[in-house]
């Protein structure tokens, strides 16, 4: 038997009740067999400052988290029409390790936000890709407007559609991730 993937989630929402979150949630609850999923947390890293010669704990942690990862799962929140700041600093950190730990991995975007859902947010956050060297899967795409009935009110995803493509970005990232390892 092989040994099971393992699926990294981010989400750049930071909020308690994130739509972004709860898009994660379901991934994890509904990830392919053969595939182990877990969240990190971002919330607790300092902003990225190149003078910090001494790696903080937070960011540590998220760096043997990425590196133990198969594959990523970015859940995208668009602020002002670009990737949040929380998820963008999460990358950063990362970036800034002498061996990479993103580098050559697949990864699958999602995103909830206003009527366009995250398609602003996600096309820069596909252009980080191309530096930091992931691989972002191309199909399905996952797209949720947050303020519409998707979600129930502490964030939960209850769109059978969305739900459906989640299955089926998940299913893909699991061919994508084996394809690449």
């Amino acid at each position: 038997m092989s040994k099971p993937l393992k699926f990294v989630g981010l989400c750049g929402s930071l909020r308690k009740a994130s739509r972004n979150a709860g898009l994660l949630r379901y991934a994890g609850s509904h990830v392919p067999e053969g595939v182990l999923f877990e969240v990190a947390e971002i919330g607790d890293l300092p902003f990225y400052n190149g003078d910090i010669t001494e790696k903080p704990a937070a960011v540590q942690r998220l760096v043997e988290q990425l590196r133990g990862a198969d594959a990523l799962v970015i859940a995208c929140p668009e602020y002002n029409y670009s990737m949040a700041p929380a998820l963008k600093n999460a990358l950063d950190w990362a970036s800034r390790e002498a061996e990479s730990p993103l580098a050559g991995k697949a990864v699958a975007i999602m995103g909830a936000g206003g009527g366009m859902g995250t398609s602003r947010a996600q096309y820069h956050l596909r252009q980080t890709c191309v530096f930091l060297d992931l691989h972002p899967l191309n199909r399905p795409e996952v797209f949720a407007n947050a303020f519409s009935a998707s979600f129930s009110e502490s964030g939960e995803l209850v769109d059978e559609k969305i739900q459906g493509l989640i299955v089926q970005q998940l299913q893909a990232l699991q061919a994508w991730a084996l394809r690449l390892r």
